[in-house]
């Protein structure tokens, strides 16, 4: 569809008030137009305090007003000056002074360009209704005769409602004989006696000002017909008054002319006189009456409601008795006021030059007359002119813009006017583009959007639409101008973004504005609310998440609404709702919460919603109504209840419970539980008991509050229902019987005096019970043989009779110790570690009671490497049930024991057998504690170690494997094995290996039982680079590889050990002073590693404190504070026991230790020297390591870090004798592994000269170490370590 053409603008037209005016904006010059006024009348009432009377215009320039007031001009009183005009049309008239401002009021609205005015507004002031005070003579008048009272009500505010009553108020009695006419006066049709009152009150009532006035009473006197010489009193009858011809009361006159409006209420009144009461009749002449009438007023009011013009015409009214009629016509004229035929005569815009008629069309009864004005003043038709008045219509030929003006067109007639103003505007402009220019529009995608392009012009104007600059005009079916010419889009894309422009043009001229439309993305709920069901008292969580288009973020809100109201979401800290992250929280949700939630999602452009249902579930309600009736007996009761509300969960279960006032009285406990689909409950009731019931009920949610208690309900005393029950029968003692049971509770004794019949008999010996009446629930059976079997039964009887007879049971007199001892014990050895142990059982009979089993007894009398030496260590192992062999594990190999075996039950145990005496076999040995790698050089590394903890035989000596490493692969790729032989032996050279390789060395100790599992580690040999004194650091700490670039290089590693402390000494290169190293340390008997904090190496030293005197610990000195590859060095030490340090011998004071040292210091010196030569020559220091040799992976350290770990031995765990442990000791210093002599000696010392300083080689190794620090004595065994300096210092 096209979108363009020339689309003629709608002159909208705005109706207010009564006056019409063109709908053309502020901005164009135009006369005024009235848009609102009071309309009258106005009734001022006696309690108003202010009267404002309204006029209010528009137009351009801003109109001017004046008043006039019943014709002649006015000023308002806010006016002080004595200026006509004034730009405010509105005043306010004051009650103290009101009553000069009554009258009839006009307002005229001038600017240059014309003058409107307003119909006239009459202004009523009203005063407090008064009846004038007067003094009134009694009416008097003769039996049969009519009366008429005159109330005269004042005037005042309608409505106005009369009333006769008397002085006590109280109201006349009407009918058709008495009755009130529309003026208010009162008629009686005829007089009797009874109408003799002295205080008839006529009271005028005006509900809008709550007021009532009251008229003074009449008096009104009837005359008897009696003759005077007749008493009042007399008994004669009373005669009736004479027969009167009906005539009318009201209206007078034989006709009346009654003219009233259109859709006024009609009201036609007869009121009669005459004797008999005459009766009044209706009717229509020439026609029937209609539907609407009715007759009020007993007859003598005939009423119309709503007349219409089919309602006019002559109307009778009869009344009529026994002596004759009376009529009365009624001549009904129905007019209207002025009214509009269709509409107020329209304003008009038109070009010069053209025609202009002003019509006004207007209906009446009478036929209104129609009055002319130009701005307020009245013209008349003038046949010389170019405007013609002709009869209703005005007709402007040839109009010029002079004849411009604010044209007033009023009809009258009798029964009021009407007034419009026509605005008529005689021009030519160019087109005025009213919209703002670059107005910004945004529409959902999907939507409508209306773009504005509102225009004054005159003729009017063509208007067409363009996009983005492009000269042709926007068509498609989406999109179509509108008649006022702004352009609609329909379901609107996001090509339809871009720039508009409207284009106006007529003769006069052309006009264009832009627009930009903005096409945003919807409003969408994305995670919609789910239904919910929630507990009562909980907090409810209602999910809203939506997504919009950002650039609409400013306006996006999030609405929750409860059953169509919504909710105040309040920021306090007393509220229960709150909104976070797009959720509703609801706090304690109470039964109030249950509903449909409607979540809300919008901007400025569009919403989204969505809803769900929170169901609240609650405990359920008490139930209601509970009743008791009886069934069988007293004692057989049935409740029923009428169930609560479940609050949306169905009801699992009902509990009845009771509570009785004799034992346990105001406690309720559970009688019986109901299912819940149930309301009553069978109740079996304890006799002699005063119950009360109540009932709660139980939902998934819980239980819920109890009902009310019924009346209490006796039931009469019985035998008890049930005997004891859980009887224990116990031999506490060899000879007697303990008989306990479970005794009936208080509400089940059914009666007074209860008591319990015990009775017993020996089984399948006696047959008569013997019988004893307790009442205690305890009894004694005494002088019993020992474990002999009874058949016992109780029976409960109270003073009403015996319970059933009861259950027997069987049981067993008192245990005694058992008098055999098993026979025939014989011992098979298994293996070095375990043994079966075999016996015959002894007979039944001499257990003397529940036979419990079988004791294992066996002493280790002394072990085979030692027999000199008696242990005496005893265990035992107990093996329930009867049995006749057992499997004993946990022996020591190479052991010679003793085992006894003995029968036990619940009594004690019996006497034990015959000892068997037999001997372990050896067996292999535990691993070596220690294995250390020293002295590594080009082609050989020394092995040094400690003999194992515990031999488990005679130690043979030891089994060495070797294995070459290949460092890429980490792969065995030469393996060599050694049978070394000697128990003694503790160190080997390995000779031979290749020069900067990585070994594998795995040592068992071997016994001729085999050999135990083998001790790993590992150490390279060293690459030869040169001959100075500085010796490279070892590739190697205790077995953990390290790369060297990434640890401290530390010289003279010591360490001194006392009782609860060890100091770890150190000496650290020049370039390694500001390091920072970890040192870390283990209890070997609880495995857990405790680590420092950071230490700077040139501290030179680390205390660790809070050791455990006697502890064998392990530690480490670490580059980062981590397990990993960057360990430095390992050690094993062990700390002092208090009160040892003065046993050990005094080492350092023998001869040959002086001598060796000295030669030590000899030889240290001269290697001093040679550093310092070379130094000089070299410009090196002489401690300054060289080159590390090549690193392994990082992967292959870490593996064997834990290889190492898994592989070291816990010294502590290895059950180190007691006489053994004490004689350890490492109080004094020694180098630690990985450590070298040569940052002492240098290179030019030979490694093996130090050999030749010990005495016969035993006390040192070839790194100046003692090897008895794990050696020790040779004896088979056992380990010790000598006392005495460990370190060799300069």
């Amino acid at each position: 569809m096209r979108l363009v053409g020339s689309l003629q603008l709608a002159l909208l037209l705005a109706l207010t008030s009564r006056s019409a005016g063109l709908d053309i904006p502020l901005e164009v010059e135009q006369p005024p137009t009235i848009v609102t006024h009071t309309s009258g009348p106005v009734v001022a009432l006696p309690y108003d305090h202010t009267v404002t009377i309204r006029c209010e215009a528009r137009g351009n320039p801003p109109p001017e007003y004046r008043w006039t007031k019943d014709g002649e001009d006015f000023i308002p009183p806010h006016v002080t000056t004595n200026k006509t005009h004034h730009t405010d049309g509105t005043f306010v008239l004051h009650t103290k002074d009101l009553a000069h401002f009554k009258g009839r009021y006009q307002c005229y609205a001038s600017n240059k360009l014309g003058t409107a005015m307003t119909e006239e507004i009459e202004l009523i002031v009203t005063s407090i209704p008064k009846f004038p005070k007067e003094a009134i003579a009694p009416i008097v008048v003769k039996e049969g005769e009519p009366i008429t009272l005159h109330c005269n009500p004042p005037e005042g505010v309608a409505p106005r409602k009369i009333y006769w009553m008397t002085i006590g108020l109280q109201h006349i009695e009407q009918d058709e004989r008495v009755s009130m006419g529309i003026d208010g006066n009162l008629y009686f049709s005829n007089a009797l006696q009874k109408d003799n009152r002295p205080d008839y009150c006529c009271f005028a009532s005006f509900p809008r000002i709550r007021t009532i006035v009251q008229k003074n009473a009449l008096a009104v006197v009837v005359k008897s017909l009696k003759p005077d010489n007749e008493s009042a009193d007399s008994s004669a009858p009373a005669e009736a008054p004479p027969v009167r011809m009906p005539g009318l009361l009201l209206p007078s006159g034989v006709q009346t002319e009654k003219v009233l409006l259109k859709g006024e209420n009609l009201q036609l009144e007869c009121i009669s006189h005459g004797y008999p009461t005459p009766k009044i009749g209706w009717m229509k002449l020439g026609d029937r009456l209609p539907p609407r009438a009715q007759l009020n007023n007993f007859g003598k009011m005939l009423k119309i409601s709503a007349v219409e013009e089919s309602d006019g015409g002559k109307y009778m009214c009869t009344a009529k008795n026994s002596a004759g009629e009376a009529v009365h016509y009624f001549d009904v004229i129905v007019e209207e006021p002025p009214k509009w035929l269709t509409e107020p005569p329209q304003s008009q815009l038109t070009v010069i030059g053209s025609d202009v008629h002003i019509k006004c069309s207007v209906s009446g009864k009478p036929p209104p007359d129609i009055t002319w004005r130009r701005n307020g003043e009245v013209f008349r038709d003038d046949p010389s002119s170019d405007t013609r008045v002709l009869d209703d219509t005005v007709v402007i030929h040839n109009a010029r813009p002079e004849d411009s003006a604010v044209y007033q067109c009023e009809a009258s007639n009798s029964h009021g006017s009407i007034l419009a103003n026509i605005n008529i505007m005689i021009m030519n402009i160019t087109p005025q583009i009213l919209t703002r220019d670059y107005q910004e529009y945004a529409v959902i995608l999907g939507g409508d959007i209306i773009m504005d392009c509102s225009v004054f012009s005159s003729p009017p104007p063509s208007i067409s639409w363009t996009k983005d600059g492009l000269p042709d005009t926007i068509e498609g079916e989406r999109a179509f101008a509108l008649q006022n010419g702004s352009l609609q889009i329909s379901n609107a894309e996001k090509n339809d973004n871009g720039k508009y422009s409207c284009i106006a043009y007529n003769t006069e001229g052309l006009s264009a504005v832009s627009a930009v439309l903005h096409v945003k993305d919807p409003t969408k709920i994305i995670n919609p609310p789910q239904d919910v069901q929630i507990i009562s008292g909980t907090t409810a969580q209602l999910m809203c998440q939506a997504e919009y288009d950002k650039s609409l973020l400013g306006t996006f809100e999030l609405v929750w609404r409860k059953d169509g109201k919504e909710i105040p979401l309040s920021s306090e800290e007393n509220s229960r709702y709150f909104v976070a992250d797009g959720m509703l929280h609801i706090m304690n949700v109470n039964l109030s919460d249950q509903g449909i939630y409607t979540c809300i999602a919008r901007t400025s452009l569009d919403e989204d919603n969505a809803t769900a249902l929170l169901t609240v579930l609650d405990v359920p309600d008490a139930p209601q109504n509970l009743e008791i009736s009886e069934i069988k007996s007293p004692r057989n009761v049935r409740l029923s209840w009428v169930p609560g509300s479940d609050h949306n969960s169905s009801v699992t279960e009902f509990i009845v419970e009771y509570e009785e006032s004799q034992w346990d009285p105001g406690k309720w406990k559970v009688l019986q539980k109901v299912p819940g689909n149930q309301a009553t409950a069978e109740l079996a009731l304890h006799g002699h008991l005063n119950h009360q019931f109540r009932v709660y009920a139980v939902n998934a949610v819980g239980p819920g509050p109890p009902s009310e208690p019924t009346e209490r309900y006796r039931t009469p005393p019985a035998a008890p229902d049930r005997n004891p029950e859980n009887i224990k029968i116990q031999g506490h003692h060899p000879y007697q019987m303990d008989i306990s049971w479970e005794p009936l509770l208080p509400t089940e004794h059914n009666g007074p005096g209860l008591e319990y019949k015990v009775s017993y008999r020996k089984l399948g010996v006696e047959n008569n019970w013997t019988d004893h009446l307790v009442r205690r629930h305890l009894f004694v059976v005494r002088n019993t043989s020992a474990f002999v079997p009874y058949e016992i039964k109780i029976q409960s009887r109270n003073s009403h009779g015996w319970a059933p007879e009861p259950k027997v049971f069987t049981g067993y007199s008192g245990e005694d110790v058992p008098t055999a001892a098993p026979r025939n014990v014989a011992v098979e050895v298994i293996n070095t570690t375990v043994l079966r142990v075999s016996w015959t059982p002894v007979p039944p009979a001499t257990v003397r009671g529940h036979l419990g089993g079988y004791d294992v007894q066996w002493l280790r009398k002394r072990s085979l490497l030692n027999p000199n030496k008696i242990l005496d260590e005893c265990q035992s192992l107990s093996f329930p049930g009867n049995r006749s062999h057992a499997i004993v594990s946990g022996l020591q190999p190479f052991s010679e024991y003793r085992l006894t075996v003995n029968v036990f039950n619940k009594k004690g145990k019996g006497p034990n057998s015959d000892p068997a005496t037999f001997n372990t076999t050896e067996g292999v040995p535990e691993q070596v504690p220690i294995l250390t790698a020293s002295n590594a050089q080009r082609d050989s590394i020394l092995l040094v170690w400690g003999p194992p903890l515990e031999a488990n035989g005679i130690l043979t000596g030891y089994l060495l494997q070797y294995h070459l490493i290949n460092e890429t692969t980490l792969e065995a790729v030469d393996s060599q094995e050694i049978n070394i032989t000697g128990a003694d032996t503790t160190q080997r050279k390995l000779e031979g290996l290749e020069e900067g390789s990585l070994y594998r060395f795995r040592l068992s100790a071997c016994t001729r039982a085999g050999c135990g599992p083998p001790l790993a580690q590992e150490s390279s040999t060293v690459v030869v680079a040169g001959h100075n004194c500085s010796h490279p650091s070892p590739s190697f700490i205790a077995g953990n590889p390290t790369h060297l670039p990434l640890v401290p290089a530390l010289l003279n590693i010591s360490s001194y050990v006392s009782d609860t402390f060890a100091k770890i000494s150190w000496t650290a290169t020049e370039e390694q002073q500001d390091s920072q190293v970890y040192v870390a340390y283990m209890n070997n008997r609880d495995g857990n590693w405790r680590i420092s904090e950071a230490v700077n190496t040139s501290q030179s030293f680390h205390i660790i404190d809070g050791l455990k005197p006697g502890a064998v610990y392990t530690i480490r000195l670490l580059a980062k504070r981590l397990f990993d590859n960057a360990s430095i060095f390992e050690d094993v030490i062990q700390t002092q026991v208090k009160g040892v340090e003065g046993q050990r011998s005094d080492f350092s004071t023998q001869g040959w230790f002086i001598g060796t040292m000295c030669a030590v210091a000899l030889l240290t010196l001269v290697a001093l020297m040679a550093c310092f030569v070379q130094k000089n020559k070299s410009g090196k220091y002489a401690g300054t390591p060289p080159p590390p040799p090549l690193q392994r992976q990082d992967m292959f350290s870490m593996e064997k870090v834990k290889e190492k770990e898994d592989l070291h031995p816990d010294v502590e765990s290895q059950g180190m004798n007691d006489d053994t442990f004490c004689e350890y000791s490492d109080s004094d210093q020694k180098p630690l592994k990985g450590s070298s002599l040569c940052s002492l000696v240098g290179d030019s010392v030979s490694r093996d000269s130090l050999v030749d300083y010990a005495d016969g080689g035993e006390e040192f190794d070839e790194d100046g170490s003692f090897i008895g620090e794990y050696s020790g004595p040779k004896h088979r065994g056992s380990v010790s370590e000598p006392n005495g300096p460990s370190s060799v210092t300069a």
